[in-house]
Parts: C-alpha cells; sequence; structure tokens
C-alpha cells in the first residue's frame, strides 16, 4: 500500500516536471543578449454600442506633408529687392537735413551718418569742387521683400509698401535668374502692387476661391524673411473677413510671417494662392502668432486695374464718419449700434447735395446694410463714379431715404484734409471741439443763419455731454456766425474762467458750461 502510493506520488511529480517543461520551452521563450523582446500589442476589449449609435472616427488624420506642395508652388514664388538714391551734400549729410540733426550726428558719432562718405573730393587740378559738383546721388539698399508670378509673361504682384518709393526694383527667381522690374501700379489703401518683368513662360500660381476658404483649414507662406529666400511656413487660417479698420477685410492665419514676408503668397493645401501676406500684429517687431494676409479675390480686382489703368478708381460721397456706440444708439433711440455717424458732410460734395446732415447715422448704402462703419467706406469705394445710390440715414428718430450721385474719388484730398482745414485749432485746444461749419442746406432745415457743427467733442467739451452733430449757436452769450467767428470770440475770453454755450441737439436747445483746458 505504501509503495503503491509512493509509485503514484512519484507518477504525479514526474508528469509536472514534464508539463513544466513544456511550458518553459513553449510559452515562454528565452531571449539573448543581441536581440531584443518582441512588442506585445495589447487591444483592449470591443465596447458594446448602444442601438442608435455608431462607433465615431477621429476628425483629424494626422499632420499634412508639404513637400510635394512645396515642389509645385515653389518656382513661382519670387524675392524682391528694392534700391533707393540717395541725395547727398558736400558735407556728407543728405540733402535737407537740418543742422540740428547734423550737429547730433556729429557730435556722438564724430562726423557724418555712418557709411555716407563725404564726397568733397579735390579736382585732378588741386582745386575743390564747387557747389553744383558737391552734391551727389548713391544708390543704397531700400528693402526686401516677397511677390508672386500670375502671368507667364512676367506679371508679379506684392505688397505696395514693398516697392513704393523705389528707384529700381529686382526680382530674383528660385533658379536664381534676377530681372530688373518696373512698376506697373501701387495702391496703398489696399497694400497691392503689381510689377512687370522683361520674361517669358515662367512658372505662375493658380488663383484660389476664398470663399471656398473655412477657418481651421492648413495654409502655407513662402517667402523671404529677414531676406532668407525661399522660406516655407505653415499654419491654419485663424478667422476669415477680419476687421481692421483697413479698406478691406483681412484672412488672419498663424502661419509664421516676418518682415521680408510680405509680398509674399498665402497657398492652400490645393496649391491655389488664396491671399498676399501683408501684415503681421506683433509687439516685438517679429511674428507672434497672428498674421494677415490680404485676400485674393480682392487683389486681383486692384491688380486688374492697376494692369490697365496703373491706378485703382473709387467712388466717394464727401462725409467724414465715425463708429456707432452702443450708448449713442441708446441715446438716440436706435434699436441696435449699427451703421456709422456722419461727423463731418465735405461742402458742395455729394452728400450734401442729397441733404445729408452732420449727426445723421448712415444705416444703408445702396440696399446694403451698413453693420460697421467701417463697411461703408468699402462700399462707397466698390461703387462706380457717376452712378446714382440710394442712402438710408437715422436722423431724430426716423429713417430717411435720400439719392446722391457717387463721384471719383481724388487720392491726393480727403474729406478729412477738408475737415480739418474748416476746424478752428484754438476751440481744439482750448475746449476740446472739433468743428466744422454749417451747410446751406444744414442752415435751411434749421431755420437758422449762422452756428458751427461740433465733428468731434473730446476732453472738456465731452465731459459735458457735448456730442458729434450738436449745433453750437452761441458762445458766451454771443450768437455765432461761423467757425471764423466763433475763434474770435474765443480768443477773447479768460482761458481760465468757465464759458457757456448753447448746443442745438435735434429739436433741442440747451446751455452747457465747459471749463476750457488750462
Amino acid at each position: 500500500m505504501i509503495k503503491s502510493s509512493i509509485r503514484h506520488t512519484l507518477l504525479v511529480g514526474a508528469v509536472l516536471a514534464i508539463t513544466g517543461l513544456c511550458l518553459t520551452a513553449t510559452s515562454f521563450p528565452r531571449f539573448s543578449q543581441a536581440t531584443s523582446p518582441p512588442i506585445i500589442a495589447v487591444t483592449a476589449p470591443e465596447q458594446p454600442v448602444a442601438l442608435g449609435q455608431t462607433q465615431s472616427s477621429s476628425l483629424v488624420q494626422g499632420l499634412p506633408d508639404f513637400t510635394a506642395l512645396v515642389e509645385r508652388v515653389g518656382p513661382a514664388v519670387v524675392n524682391i529687392r528694392t534700391t533707393q538714391k540717395i541725395s547727398a551734400s558736400s558735407n556728407g549729410f543728405p540733402e535737407g537735413m537740418d543742422e540740428q540733426m547734423q550737429e547730433f550726428f556729429r557730435r556722438f558719432f564724430g562726423g557724418p551718418i555712418p557709411g555716407i562718405p563725404s564726397p568733397r573730393q579735390p579736382k585732378k587740378n588741386g582745386q575743390p569742387e564747387d557747389d553744383a559738383d558737391s552734391k551727389r546721388e548713391e544708390v543704397r539698399p531700400r528693402g526686401v521683400g516677397s511677390g508672386f508670378v500670375v502671368s507667364s509673361d512676367g506679371l508679379v504682384m506684392t505688397n505696395a509698401h514693398v516697392v513704393e518709393g523705389a528707384d529700381e526694383v529686382y526680382v530674383t527667381l528660385m533658379d536664381k535668374r534676377e530681372f530688373k522690374a518696373k512698376i506697373i501700379g501701387v495702391d496703398k489703401r489696399t497694400d497691392v502692387a503689381v510689377v512687370k518683368l522683361d520674361a517669358q513662360n515662367l512658372p505662375v500660381l493658380r488663383i484660389g476661391e476664398v470663399s471656398k476658404l473655412k477657418v481651421g483649414e492648413w495654409v502655407m507662406a513662402i517667402g523671404s524673411p529677414f531676406g532668407l529666400e525661399n522660406t516655407v511656413t505653415a499654419g491654419i487660417v485663424s478667422a476669415k473677413a477680419r476687421d481692421t479698420g483697413e479698406e478691406i477685410r483681412f484672412i488672419q492665419t498663424d502661419v509664421a510671417v516676418n518682415p521680408g514676408n510680405s509680398g509674399g503668397p498665402l497657398i492652400n493645401m490645393r496649391g491655389e494662392v488664396v491671399g498676399i501676406n501683408s501684415q503681421i500684429l506683433s509687439r516685438s517687431g517679429g511674428f507672434m502668432g497672428i498674421s494677415f494676409s490680404i485676400p485674393i479675390d480682392d487683389a486681383m480686382k486692384v491688380a486688374n486695374q492697376l494692369r490697365a489703368t496703373g491706378k485703382v478708381v473709387r467712388g466717394r460721397i464727401g462725409v467724414q464718419i465715425e463708429p456707432v456706440t452702443s450708448d449713442v444708439a441708446e441715446s438716440l433711440g436706435l434699436q441696435k449700434a449699427q451703421g456709422a455717424v456722419v461727423r463731418f458732410v465735405e461742402p458742395g460734395g455729394p452728400a450734401d447735395k442729397a441733404g445729408v446732415e452732420a449727426g445723421d447715422i448712415i444705416t444703408r448704402f445702396d440696399d446694403k446694410i451698413v453693420e460697421n462703419a467701417s463697411d461703408l467706406p468699402r462700399l462707397v469705394g466698390g461703387t462706380q463714379p457717376g452712378k446714382q445710390a440710394k442712402l438710408q440715414v437715422f436722423r431724430r428718430g426716423a429713417y430717411k431715404e435720400l439719392s446722391l450721385s457717387v463721384v471719383e474719388l481724388d487720392a491726393d484730398k480727403t474729406v478729412a484734409e477738408t475737415a480739418n482745414k474748416s476746424s478752428s485749432k484754438l476751440a481744439e485746444s482750448a475746449l476740446g471741439l472739433n468743428l466744422t461749419a454749417l451747410t446751406a442746406a444744414q442752415k435751411n432745415e434749421l431755420k437758422v443763419t449762422g452756428g458751427v457743427v461740433v465733428a468731434q467733442a473730446q476732453g472738456p467739451a465731452a465731459r459735458v455731454g457735448i456730442q458729434a452733430g450738436d449745433v453750437i449757436l452761441a458762445l458766451a452769450n454771443e450768437q455765432v456766425r461761423d467757425i471764423a467767428h466763433f475763434e474770435s470770440v474765443l480768443s477773447k475770453l479768460d482761458r481760465k474762467r468757465p464759458v457757456s454755450v448753447l448746443v442745438r441737439r435735434a429739436e433741442w436747445v440747451q446751455y452747457v458750461v465747459i471749463r476750457p483746458n488750462p
């Protein structure tokens, strides 16, 4: 019995030993120092899916590869460098520099501006140069920017600020060929310029559709930041139609754009140009994550006009405007803060002839809603001169429909300049009042023979509640005829004492007391 039990135990032990050896040899392989253990993939058990639900997949499928895109569009991107001729006088200072600035450089630099050698040299006969010979011109580097080819015969688009004021423009292609370019046209308002190369069969960029561009979409920029040619950066579209108060609304991105990138293309993932890199928002002068590009559809409209006539024709109606604040909207009974407040009406201009008054709020132009004050210049500027346009204004609690004829904008004359010429500098400095003259139409409607219109109120005038559009009828109990009379009365008053002003707003007239600036 004992022997049988012993035999059974030994048999069981042998079986277990053999089983252990088998498990060791098959389930747990040995690893030598020359080999690495295999990576064991652990698969999580599938989670049950409820009725009516589907398993979601990731919305973002990895990062894009830009290599093919760069190879495709890179040859059409160019580097632009400009030079400028500087007149230097016989003493080594630029012509026209005043004596105080010359003395500054003499004291701190020991002579003329560094880099400008004195041109006064003796002639071959030993006599010094005369005054006519003592002046000369030096060609100096002016700046570096970027651009891109839009036609195979050599049309290149860039920023206006890249080539404006340059005497010579040089364009370098990716294959290192350099051309001297001719400036076809420059438009400072949109910062768009077109230059022409004497070349054929150049690679070109396809023009994309900004309307199809989406926020969050990948985009790429190629340019010459800090003079480093053919530099590629990428990012996403942060916002569309960003209003910064400029002539156009920008495409905002987080693509790294730095000085020298100006004028270069913003490319979508289909290899199409959708914008021209133009501005950065920075406190240091370098990239800080916010860049602005001119939408290519707006840029092409400008470029086509520059190519055809060398300039851009815009419309104007002769008003100076400012935004509608919520306080102004509430005080005037406007449902919401929208439109543009008319600060000044140019005498004899289209708006004046149509009956527009200072203080009106323009809410529609040619049946298009004016949401913000910056919308109006865009709408008017895009209207062909000579066209009849409808204008809706909000005046004294009611809407009024007007009709006017748009005229061509004179680039050399702005409404702001006209307003400033009509304003009283003394009133602005002492009372904080920027004044404009009453037009004949305004006098007829208000049934007054004199007075001045407040174009802007700040400082002392703003503190007592005077607003743009108010009409000042009297100053220090003396009726005001015009701006010259207002300034004459004000000049005789004691600047340290408060002054009474009779103000008319809509149908209401009220005296207010202004304490002048010391």
